[in-house]
C-alpha cells in the first residue's frame, strides 16, 4: 500500500486550463473516487498521477516520494482504462501475462501469477479464449486481472464499468469493492456516475472546472455540500436551490414533504407548493411545481416515497414543509456554505 499526493497540480493545454491547482492526499488502502461532469479535469488528473501526462506545475508523490518526472513503469501503479485496451490477437492468459513480459519476469513465474490473478476475478476457465469471445463483464475482469498481476502499490481506474449494462454494472461494483477491500491497495477511481461514486468510495472528491470543490465521505458531500455546485450536482433529483435577498438556500427533494407528514409543525419551514406535474417511479413519486413569490428561482421538486399516500393533483396548491435542520444556506456571490438566516 502507498499514499498518493498531488501538490498544486496544474495542467494547461494551450490556453485551456484542464486542472487548476489541485491538492489531494489519499490514505493508505483508501478507495478514493474522483467525481464530476465531463470535462472537469478528473481523467487528466488521473493521467498525471499515472505519469501519462506531464504537469504544467506541481508535483505527484507516491508513497511519500516525488515521482513527477518518473515514467509510469517505475511508479508502482497499475491502470485500467474505460476501453480495457485488451490485445485482440492474444489469449486471456497472454493478455494478463503481458505486464510480466514487459517487466522481463521469467516465464517460469508467469503461470503462477496469471493463475493467481485470474482466480481473484473468477476467470480461470477463460484463459484460453480471445477477447472477442468474452462478454463485457468478462473483459472488464481480464483488464483488472492484468493490472493486478503486477501487484501494484496504487490502482488507478478510469471509468472501467462504463461499457457495461446497468445490471452488470451493479454486480461489478459489488465485486470491485469487495476485491479492493480484500487486497487493501490504494485505489483512485474516476467516474461521472454518482451511484458508482457514492457506492464505491471511502471518500469522494467532487471536481468542476479543474478544481476539487469538496472532498469527504459520501454522506458528508451529500448532506453537507460545501457549495452550490456540489449541492446541485449530487442527487437525483439534485438539491432544490432558492434565493432570498442576499442568500441562497436549499433542501433535498426527499426532505420536502406535505406538512401533515413532515415530522413536526414547530420546527419546520412551510411553503405554499403549486404542483404542475408528477412522475410515478414505482418506489417514489416526483412532484414538480413552484413555491411562493417571496423567492426567486421558485421551481422545486419533492420526492415522496410510495408509502406517503397523501393525495396530490397537478394544478392544486398544498402546504409543504422542510425541517429547519435540513435547510442549507449558501453565499449568493461565492456559492459557498454560509450561516443560516431567517426565511
Amino acid at each position: 500500500m502507498a499514499t498518493v499526493e498531488v501538490r498544486g497540480i496544474v495542467k494547461r493545454f494551450g490556453d485551456v486550463t484542464a486542472v487548476d491547482g489541485v491538492d489531494l492526499l489519499t490514505k493508505e488502502g483508501e478507495f478514493l473516487v474522483l467525481l464530476g461532469p465531463s470535462g472537469c479535469g478528473k481523467t487528466t488528473l488521473l493521467r498525471m498521477i499515472a505519469g501519462l501526462e506531464e504537469p504544467t506545475e506541481g508535483d505527484v508523490l507516491i508513497g511519500g516520494q516525488v515521482v513527477t518526472d518518473l515514467p509510469p513503469r517505475v511508479r508502482g501503479i497499475a491502470m485500467v482504462f474505460q476501453s480495457y485496451a485488451l490485445y485482440p490477437h492474444m489469449t486471456v492468459f497472454k493478455n494478463i501475462a503481458f505486464p510480466l513480459k514487459a517487466q522481463g519476469a521469467p516465464k517460469a513465474i508467469w503461470k503462477e501469477k496469471v493463475t493467481w490473478a485470474a482466480s481473484m476475478f473468477g476467470i480461470e476457465t477463460l484463459l484460453h479464449r480471445k477477447p472477442r469471445e468474452l462478454s463485457g463483464g468478462e473483459r472488464q475482469r481480464v483488464a483488472l486481472a492484468r493490472a493486478m498481476v503486477r501487484e501494484p502499490n496504487v490502482f488507478l481506474l478510469d471509468e472501467p464499468l462504463s461499457n457495461l449494462d446497468a445490471k452488470l454494472r451493479a454486480s461489478a461494483r459489488e465485486e470491485l469493492q469487495q476485491f479492493q477491500r480484500d487486497i487493501g491497495t490504494t485505489t483512485i477511481y474516476v467516474t461521472h456516475d454518482q451511484v458508482e461514486a457514492m457506492g464505491l468510495g471511502d471518500r469522494v472528491a467532487v471536481m468542476d472546472e479543474g478544481r476539487v470543490r469538496q472532498i469527504g465521505t459520501p454522506r458528508e458531500i451529500y448532506h453537507e455540500p460545501a457549495d452550490t455546485f456540489v449541492a446541485g450536482f449530487l442527487g437525483t433529483p439534485p438539491m432544490n436551490l432558492l434565493e432570498k435577498e442576499n442568500r441562497t438556500f436549499g433542501f433535498r427533494p426527499e426532505t420536502f414533504l406535505p406538512l401533515e407528514v413532515s415530522g413536526g409543525h414547530n420546527d419546520v419551514e412551510q411553503f405554499q407548493f403549486e404542483v404542475t406535474w408528477m412522475e410515478h417511479l414505482g418506489s417514489d413519486r416526483l412532484i414538480y411545481g413552484n413555491v411562493g413569490a417571496r423567492f426567486t428561482h421558485r421551481h422545486v421538486v419533492a420526492k415522496l416515497p410510495a408509502n406517503v399516500t397523501v393525495p396530490i393533483e397537478p394544478g392544486e396548491t398544498y402546504t409543504f414543509a422542510v425541517l429547519r435542520k435540513d435547510l442549507k444556506f449558501f453565499d449568493r456571490e461565492t456559492g459557498l456554505r454560509a450561516n443560516p438566516i431567517p426565511l
